[in-house]
């Protein structure tokens, strides 16, 4: 019997907020699906995160907040945002759809 299939898509409708499923946990990594629908961090909210995180954007655009500058992201790019790199999430599309892995280098 083949493996079940698990959908990533949000559910029809979804509209404000951000919808995070992880989908793929080990020992020094979790996978996440985030549907972003627009969200920005709050303001004067800063991740400060101690595992690296890598993401991929795969839909829509999106601009990251870093100490010394912001990022700005089409579908197709991605980047490392290194242990305690103070970040936020200054913007993104209503279409905006990620990968993200946080991992134990």
């Amino acid at each position: 019997m083949p493996p079940p299939i698990h959908s990533l898509h949000p559910s029809a409708g979804s509209t404000g907020g951000e919808i995070i499923t992880p989908f793929l946990t080990g020992g020094s990594f979790r996978a996440e699906h985030i549907a972003s629908f627009g969200h920005a961090s709050p303001p004067g909210h800063w991740y400060d995160q101690d595992q690296p995180e890598w993401v991929a954007l795969l839909t829509g655009t999106a601009s990251i907040e870093f100490g010394d500058g912001t990022v700005h992201l089409r579908a197709g790019d991605h980047l490392t945002i290194p242990a305690h790199a103070r970040h936020r999430v200054t913007a993104t599309s209503a279409d905006a759809t990620w990968l993200a892995l946080h991992y134990q280098p």
